[in-house]
């Protein structure tokens, strides 16, 4: 399967080279074919200078300036317009995902013909690496909410490290969520719709450059808003949206 990886970038100067060049080294170590598709999220540093130099030297990348709205999940959804691979991940600009956890997420897609493989940094063998105590309280407790009220045991469910085939991306839109929110969205539309996943450990270590996008304060209404949303499908929907066999 040729695999895509999107990529919203927001003033990620300090980043993104060492991302995309991290990147494109592993899935080349293990003759991955793939496509890097970064969306530049109006980005007011020199991030596109850096995407436009790294092109040279990196030939499975390509980039888009996002024309519309700002924000993460609005960056996610262009990436996931312009997409040509059979699945595709997602991951962060600032160096928080392992590249070498984005092939055993491939790898178990491939084995076990999954629709999604999730990642989750607080099952047996997954870690974080300098997460701020505020936001890790905060974390356990959404994902406890989402676990218990959604009724499923996936663990990390904000994470949003992860791998949908292309007929999932399909069959779990529209997509809605405009900021970090999306995160939450998609695996929750995909486990409520009947696609099936599989969860590997990933590790996630904070960003050594740069200003964290993400801000609770902001967030918290709007994570309630799509689980919420969701519930309500998984409940009253009376399976119209589920996948077809």
């Amino acid at each position: 399967m040729k695999l895509s990886i999107v990529i919203p970038a927001h003033n990620e100067e300090g980043s993104i080279e060492e991302t995309i060049n991290s990147l494109y080294a592993t899935l080349l170590k293990y003759g991955i074919e793939h496509e890097i598709v970064v969306t530049n999220d109006n980005s007011k540093d020199n991030t596109e200078k850096i995407l436009q130099e790294l092109q040279h030297t990196v030939p499975t990348l390509y980039y888009y300036n996002n024309p519309g709205l700002n924000g993460f999940g609005y960056a996610v959804r262009y990436g996931l317009e312009h997409f040509t691979g059979d699945c595709v991940a997602i991951m962060m600009a600032d160096l928080s995902d392992d590249p070498e956890d984005l092939v055993k997420f491939y790898n178990k897609m491939i084995e076990g013909n999954y629709d999604c493989v999730f990642g989750s940094r607080f099952s047996k063998g997954g870690k974080v690496i300098d997460y701020p105590a505020p936001k890790l309280f905060i974390n356990r407790l959404a994902n406890y909410i989402v676990r218990v009220s959604v009724r499923i045991k996936y663990n990390d469910a904000t994470n949003a490290f992860k791998l949908y085939k292309k007929e999932t991306i399909q069959g779990i839109k529209p997509l809605l969520a405009p900021h970090f929110n999306l995160t939450l969205e998609m695996p929750l539309k995909a486990i409520v719709r009947g696609y099936s996943y599989a969860i590997v450990p990933n590790s996630w270590t904070n960003r050594k450059t740069g200003e964290s996008k993400l801000k609770i304060k902001e967030m918290g209404s709007r994570y309630f808003f799509i689980l919420l949303y969701c519930l309500i499908e998984k409940f009253f929907s009376r399976g119209d949206y589920k996948k077809k066999l």
